[in-house]
């Protein structure tokens, strides 16, 4: 008798052979290179230049981050905003401070993890702690402290009247607003800065940018060809990802599975968009893409006999387990294998070789999770207590596995990065927490569609008494919270040594949120989240 599967139904993929066929012209990558260079050291000297006033530097900053080129001035950045925080501005009687420039102060120090207070907003406070009501005049203002609340962490209830109360006056405001502040006021609204994918980000703030009255002609180009130049590297790399994928023929083997190996390189994109991390994104999207077949086997296909099998297989990571898997798992089990033979030969090289054992052990318990998970849909729908399903629902978020597969990629981890990671500090829990609910709450139609049990979102409404919406909201609040903890631990003296790092889990953050905000699986169904971004990024060039 032949067994019965999960139906999987998942849409096919949306790219074709889009990017295998991707051509690149050296000539204009060699061009726009040289053009960059120049354009870098002129925009350094607009940074470095010693009569420029700290208020004029800190916009300048705000305007290098947001056009994505800070990257090239990390140094020069970092020594600057250190200087300027240790002058101790009174930023409560100078006129020079206004809501606009504190507010733009106390987000780029935060996010540069300064421990700046919440109290510089005392002075646009009453005698009762509420927000000035003249304030909602000035609406540039207004978003700057709408952008700044973002970066709040657990207790700060300034920051908290401030998102609410800067919300509700943006949305009264935005549609008698002019351009292009209109614009960016919508923008926010849909997309809080803090919680966008920096390069995408980048790619709307330059069209924004753009239509600035007082915009520098010279820092808008370097903007576009930076950008341009480094679309046409994404786009080789995520050529030779795709060619790779195509090549091993999972998916003519699997049809059961997602095709998404456009999305999974998106997401690494998302997570680092710098050229000195060529390698960690090519490294990061392979590991996604095959945790998603994993995740499709165990969710959409697999018996629980098999996945038994399969799970004791990649526990035991052995080649001559293969004999022992039914015939469709066993090209998933040698590809699995076969992924990280050549990562491990370039560790060894590096003397790096325990950075694969702890993306290899993540993927093990990664396994075991979705096995526990799989017991409880396929032996009849169990519904476990919400605390049961958290404590393999973080491991099933994927992002045990893919963080320190992240970390391996990256010539400069050490092993003290990985130590840290295995310990479970604050920030990397958010993260699982994160990646758990908002995925929860992004997939539970299609899961439900399915005739699926949304376990999450089902177990905490059972066990709360409380419907699906009041579950979600309970999610949100819950990750909410996650956000404060991620931004508190970015904080000196409490962060860890490597911001870097730190930065890169947070983008990680970000890139869930995109895919899962608005109840949407951006993932399973790319086509109205992830293909706008998708063609933003590596399809439409700027004009230069």
């Amino acid at each position: 008798m032949a067994a019965h599967r999960p139906e999987s139904n998942f849409p096919p993929s949306l790219w074709g052979d889009q990017f295998i066929n991707h051509v690149s012209d050296s000539k204009v990558f060699e061009k726009y290179s040289k053009a960059v260079e120049v354009l870098k050291n002129d925009v350094r000297s607009l940074l470095t230049a010693p009569e420029i006033k700290m208020i004029d530097t800190m916009n300048l900053i705000d305007t290098l981050e947001r056009l994505g080129v800070s990257y090239h001035f990390e140094n020069e950045i970092e020594e600057k905003l250190q200087q300027f925080f240790h002058l101790n501005t009174n930023y409560h009687d100078d006129e020079a401070y206004d809501l606009y420039t504190v507010a733009l102060h106390f987000r780029l120090f935060r996010q540069h993890g300064h421990r700046i207070s919440t109290e510089i907003f005392g002075k646009w406070r009453g005698v009762n702690g509420e927000f000035k009501e003249s304030l909602k005049s000035d609406a540039k203002g207004m978003l700057t402290l709408y952008e700044a609340s973002y970066v709040r962490t657990r207790g700060e209830t300034i920051l908290d009247d401030a998102l609410a109360f800067t919300t509700a006056a943006l949305k009264f405001m935005a549609p008698n607003l002019g351009s292009p502040l209109k614009k960016q006021v919508e923008r926010a609204l849909a997309q809080p800065l803090h919680l966008g994918i920096p390069r995408i980000e980048t790619r709307c703030y330059i069209a924004v940018y753009e239509e600035e009255e007082h915009k520098n002609d010279t820092l808008l180009k370097f903007a576009k060809l930076d950008f341009n130049l480094l679309q046409m590297m994404h786009k080789e790399e995520l050529q030779q990802v795709s060619r790779w994928w195509k090549e091993l023929g999972l998916i003519s083997k699997l049809p059961y599975a997602r095709d998404r190996i456009v999305e999974c390189f998106f997401w690494a994109l998302a997570v680092h968009h710098e050229p000195q991390y060529s390698r960690s994104r090519i490294v990061l999207a392979k590991s996604i893409v095959m945790s998603s077949v994993i995740d499709d086997t165990y969710d959409a296909y697999g018996t629980i006999e098999e996945l038994e099998v399969f799970t004791e297989a990649i526990q035991r990571w052995d080649d001559g387990e293969i004999s022992r898997l039914p015939d469709y798992m066993r090209p998933l089990y040698k590809a699995i294998l076969e992924l990280y033979i050549p990562i491990e030969e370039e560790l060894a090289k590096e003397g790096r070789s325990y950075a694969s054992h702890h993306a290899i052990e993540g993927l093990k318990e990664l396994a075991r999770g979705y096995f526990e998970e799989a017991k409880w849909l396929l032996e009849g729908n169990y519904l476990p207590s919400f605390e049961e399903y958290l404590k393999i629902g973080l491991i099933t978020s994927t992002y045990g596995y893919a963080i320190p597969s992240l970390f391996m990629g990256i010539g400069s981890t050490q092993k003290a990065d990985f130590e840290w990671l295995s310990e479970k500090p604050k920030i990397f829990v958010a993260t699982l927490i994160k990646g758990r609910l908002l995925d929860d709450i992004g997939s539970y139609e299609f899961e439900t569609k399915r005739g699926q049990l949304a376990i999450g979102v089902e177990s905490y409404m059972k066990e709360n008494d409380v419907t699906k919406e009041e579950a979600m909201a309970k999610f949100m609040e819950l990750c909410t919270d996650a956000w404060r903890d991620s931004n508190e631990e970015i904080l000196r003296p409490s962060c860890y040594k490597s911001r870097d790092l730190l930065t890169l889990i947070l983008n990680y953050d970000r890139v869930t949120y995109v895919t899962y905000k608005d109840k949407e699986d951006g993932y399973t169904q790319p086509e109205k989240v992830l293909k706008p971004h998708i063609i933003a990024l590596l399809v439409d060039a700027f004009e230069v």
